[in-house]
């Protein structure tokens, strides 16, 4: 079945051909600020730490080897 072309809607109202538009003044783009570069600085931490920048091992009387609390009788 063949379509056929519906010429009628081209009689309302409202379809004629649009009007050219017309290209809208371009405004130049505000001028770039340039923006003040901080300083890096280094932030001291809170604990030593060695080389590797991992926290100095510290022995603790209340800590065994592994880490763990030592039980004492009081």
């Amino acid at each position: 079945m063949r379509d056929k072309k519906d010429n009628a809607t081209f009689d309302l109202p409202g379809f004629d051909p649009a009007a050219p538009l017309e290209p809208e003044a371009k405004r130049p783009p505000p001028p770039r600020v340039r923006r003040a570069t901080l300083k890096q600085e280094q932030l001291e931490l809170l604990e030593p730490t060695d080389t590797t920048g991992l926290p100095v091992w510290v022995r603790d009387d209340n800590l065994d080897l592994t880490g763990l609390p030592v039980w004492k009788r009081d």
